[in-house]
């Protein structure tokens, strides 16, 4: 399977007067749902398609109440999330005050099995006008997130 890709063109924000570049940027086809992950589970395993759906919903609030204790969630060889924040800088310790924290963010870190497809990966520049035709004919939105 090739990954399709778009290329735009960019500034650096460090040097807003330099050349512009080109760089290549993943083109989503799709989304995929929890409801379309839970429905070709169940048709790959012996779990009915609510049990499937069950389970993957209490996956997603586990995930969210152990990140929120600080926590990694390791999902075997799949990989791990784990949360990352920012902040401002203090000129001292006694300066810094929990108000300056920003960016906080969820993280994943790909686990061997996503690694070795990772590895895998083909890579085919996005034909836009025929393909996007051919994904929605009718011109409707990107759904890219």
């Amino acid at each position: 399977m090739k990954i399709k890709y778009v290329l735009s063109q960019k500034r650096n924000p460090q040097d807003p007067e330099g050349l512009r570049k080109w760089y290549a940027s993943v083109k989503s086809t799709r989304e995929v749902t929890l409801k379309e992950l839970g429905q070709e589970i169940t048709q790959r395993s012996t779990v009915n398609h609510a049990d499937t759906l069950a389970v993957l919903e209490s996956l997603t609030q586990m995930l969210c109440e152990h990140l929120s204790k600080n926590e990694i969630v390791r999902l075997g060889d799949f990989g791990s999330f784990y949360v990352t924040i920012g902040s401002e800088g203090a000129e001292t310790e006694k300066a810094f005050n929990y108000t300056m924290i920003r960016d906080p963010k969820v993280r994943f870190r790909p686990g061997s099995d996503l690694k070795k497809t990772i590895k895998l990966f083909e890579y085919e520049k996005w034909e836009s006008a025929k393909e996007d035709a051919a994904i929605d004919p009718e011109g409707g939105e990107d759904t890219q997130p």
